[in-house]
């Protein structure tokens, strides 16, 4: 990991223009992660931009630096513009970027912890047993010996702890947990974070959540335990597609089946899926991405078309 963290440190260090992407619909890891290392590169004095093709989850606003997230793509005709940093995605189209940047002559830094990672970029950063790209993020300006401050802090331990549903999750593991006590220890706000990200949950929400849980189902040839959500059910509960996340990790806590599945209808008609499992013999990547999607063997998903219906047959007939 030094090796290719000194590579790309060298090849920020000689940008001319700087754009740091957080995936569409951007979590705690990847916005967190994006905060970050937008407060290292601006503090030594590169011109540096957060963007996100989709507008920043109120929820996360408390991060240091959210403010600045951009989601116009003219950012993207700087004539000055030489690197792009894409974090937290394994490919380009996940991130949103593909068809802004597929002629461009921007040079792209990859940095990521799914192992499904495509290894899109002239630069991969990818390392798939990290908790989380904070966790990646974390290593990376230890190696550079970067100074890490409080809002930094703050910012990491959010991707650690979003990616990890606060510890309890098969990511957390022993460099997860050591990360985040050097990160408390430079100022990190656990308490802030988990008024924001964990104790967050509205009335309306578990009104949801309650429907959707009363949606549960099992196939029994798959011993797949799945539910879904649909718009009308946010918009009947007035709740946000961002503020519905978190079901899909709930479902963790079933004592039935091998791997769990919401499917969630989006706003353009297709259709969100997430696996969970915490079985060792199950890898729900390996179903992901055979419906176009990727993520960790314990935790993944996908997008794809067609009714509810229809995804749960395609599913069950893979």
């Amino acid at each position: 990991m030094r090796k290719i963290t000194l590579q790309i440190y060298d090849r920020l260090k000689r940008a001319k223009a700087i754009v740091i992407v957080a995936h569409q619909n951007a979590d705690g890891d990847a916005l967190g992660s994006a905060c970050a290392l937008f407060e290292h590169l601006e503090k030594i004095g590169l011109k540096t931009e957060i963007f996100c093709v989709t507008p920043l989850n109120p929820r996360l606003a408390f991060l240091p630096h959210s403010e600045k997230l951009q989601t116009d793509p003219e950012i993207f005709s700087n004539p000055e513009l030489d690197t792009i940093v894409v974090l937290d995605s394994g490919d380009l189209q996940y991130a949103g970027i593909y068809n802004l940047v597929k002629d461009h002559p921007v040079e792209i830094i990859n940095i990521d912890h799914h192992y499904t990672n495509q290894k899109y970029g002239h630069h991969n950063l990818v390392i798939s047993t990290a908790s989380s790209t904070a966790e990646v993020i974390y290593h990376f300006l230890r190696h550079v010996q970067a100074h890490v401050s409080h809002h930094m802090a703050t910012a990491l331990l959010t991707g650690i702890i979003t990616d990890t549903d606060n510890f309890t999750n098969s990511a957390t593991n022993d460099t997860a947990m050591s990360a985040a006590g050097d990160l408390i220890r430079h100022g990190g706000n656990l308490n802030m974070i988990n008024e924001h990200v964990v104790r967050n949950k509205s009335i309306n929400l578990l009104r949801l959540w309650g429907e959707v849980l009363n949606r549960l189902n099992k196939h029994e040839g798959l011993n797949m335990v799945y539910t879904y959500i649909t718009q009308a059910d946010l918009n009947t509960h007035q709740v946000s597609e961002a503020d519905s996340e978190g079901i899909a990790n709930f479902l963790n806590n079933l004592d039935e089946g091998k791997m769990a599945l919401i499917l969630k209808e989006t706003q353009d008609g297709k259709i969100k899926g997430s696996f969970r499992t915490t079985k060792d013999d199950v890898d729900v990547s390996a179903l992901a991405k055979k419906l176009g999607g990727g993520g960790h063997k314990k935790a993944a998903g996908f997008t794809t078309t067609g009714t509810i219906e229809e995804v749960v047959l395609k599913i069950t007939t893979l």
